[in-house]
């Protein structure tokens, strides 16, 4: 019987660069914070059938919780020259839609999996590559099987033994059915035509479709009165349904629309929901003034001379750093490291920012933020927003980050929020809108006290009790409200 030989061939490390929603690879890096694919997406087979020399390349694992991949557009066509660098595949993994830059030279012999084609296995052959000036037209025929044949997912493997009830182990041999085989069926087709839904539709007038659509009439249940047997809008206005009324406008249509859930979208509701399960959640709330920020911030926009414009967010993404480093247990996490469990408290503080994107909840990181001055966060911000909402994060922009800030103030609709903590972090900042509060003024001359308006927000801190306690919780909201409202300390 004819085998398949394959030889592991170490290419050199793939690299990757985001184009939408980003991953990582299987090889942790030396700061345990970016990941970096490994040599795993290209092998050299000798198939079983005569094919010239060629190098079959695969599905890789561009995340570390990914199994699996959709295949976006090939950015190559058979024939095409491959050159370090250069683009071959747009994937989304379970995280993010990336481009895979290819690291080999040669030609793109075979497309093994075409555009759309959903959760193709890490490992399983996508494409066929032969060195420059081999026989494209001998791969024609070559095929997923001669690759080897696809892989299994892993993650679906492991979903459906969780699902599924474990065998009797006392039997050693499986019960007979006891369900009768199933009868075979005369086909009812009548041999005609095939037709399309347009063509099987009743005959009727533009305007009367319209008024059956609002009124929920069944199309197919009216009688034509018009010219050769058209339906008018007279016979839908007539139309009496089985109980003697009209149809209700709910059988017009669907009632619903089921939307297939992205990668990303599942990823974000895995972890999500891993997090209100296992991270016991708690919130702290503090009114905090924003008065005298509002007037430095004023200030410093108005003498940068158009250089930078600081936002609101600039300055708590600073006061959260501040609190962070006087209150350093909001800035640690939860792992488990060698198998023994660990609380991380982490030195330098990296502001995670929720950031709302067409396709989904992206946190990209402002690094090292007490070594960094409102402009650089500022201009930071910006840039890292940009991007996210362009799809172009790289994985190191937005793996990691110790603490996260989610701010919806620019919507005058909310007061306030509480926010899902993202773990592996202990710490995130919830920040409403900013509203005008009555405060007590200075004292008249009969001793009574005016009033004044404040300016403040509301911020909400959800903290993760198996790392911060609720006492250490409230230090911390104390140091941010003391940063916040005393803003000039955050220039130095």
């Amino acid at each position: 019987m004819p085998s398949t030989t394959k030889l592991a061939r170490i290419a050199g490390p793939i690299h990757l660069r985001t184009t939408s929603r980003a991953a990582g690879g299987l090889c942790r890096a030396h700061n345990a914070v970016s990941w970096t694919p490994c040599y795993a997406a290209l092998a050299r087979y000798y198939a079983s059938k005569s094919f010239p020399p060629h190098s079959v390349i695969t599905m890789p694992a561009l995340s570390p919780t990914m199994t699996a991949g959709n295949i976006g557009t090939w950015q190559k066509k058979v024939g095409d020259s491959l050159a370090p660098g250069e683009v071959l595949v747009e994937i989304e993994t379970d995280k993010a839609q990336m481009d895979f830059e290819f690291q080999e030279e040669g030609v793109l012999a075979k497309i093994l999996k075409e555009s759309g084609e959903k959760e193709v296995a890490v490992g399983s052959p996508i494409a066929v590559m032969v060195e420059e000036g081999g026989d494209i037209s001998a791969f024609e025929s070559f095929s997923t099987e001669d690759a080897g044949g696809d892989k299994k997912d892993e993650g679906a493997k492991t979903e459906t033994s969780e699902a599924s009830e474990p065998a009797d182990s006392g039997s050693k041999s499986a019960p007979k059915s006891e369900e009768p085989a199933i009868k075979a069926q005369e086909s009812e087709s009548t041999g005609a035509r095939l037709e399309t839904a347009l063509q099987r539709e009743p005959k009727i007038a533009p305007a009367a479709k319209r008024l059956a659509l609002e009124k929920g009439v069944p199309i197919t249940q009216l009688k034509g009165t018009g010219p050769g047997g058209q339906i008018t809008k007279t016979d839908v206005e007539k139309f009496q349904g089985s109980s003697g009324t009209s149809a209700s406008p709910a059988a017009a249509g669907a009632a619903y629309e089921d939307i297939p859930a992205t990668s990303m979208r599942k990823t974000i509701a895995a972890r999500l929901t891993e997090s209100m399960q296992t991270n016991p959640h708690y919130f702290v709330a503090s009114a905090v003034s924003v008065s005298k920020l509002l007037k430095l911030r004023q200030a410093l926009n108005a003498s940068s001379d158009g250089k930078y414009k600081l936002s609101v967010n600039d300055f708590l993404v600073k006061a959260i750093a501040v609190a962070a480093r006087k209150v350093p247990a909001a800035n640690s996490s939860w792992r488990t490291v060698d198998g023994q469990v660990v609380i991380r408290q982490h030195n330098v503080v990296d502001v995670s920012v929720a950031v709302a994107t067409p396709i989904g909840l992206m946190t990209p990181i402002v690094k090292n933020v007490n070594g960094l001055g409102l402009e650089s966060i500022s201009a930071q911000v910006k840039e890292l927003g940009k991007l996210a909402r362009d799809g172009k994060l790289k994985p190191e922009q937005y793996q990691g980050g110790t603490i996260t800030i989610s701010n919806m103030g620019m919507n005058p609709a909310i007061d306030r929020f509480t926010a899902v903590i993202n773990p592996p972090q202990a710490t995130i900042v919830a920040v409403g809108t900013t509203q005008k509060v009555a405060v007590p003024g200075e004292l008249d001359e009969d001793g009574v006290p005016g009033v004044e308006w404040d300016e403040q927000i509301v911020l909400t801190g959800s903290f993760d009790h198996k790392v911060v306690d609720g006492a250490v919780g409230g230090e911390f909201m104390r140091e941010l409200k003391r940063a916040v409202e005393n803003p000039f300390e955050l220039l130095l």
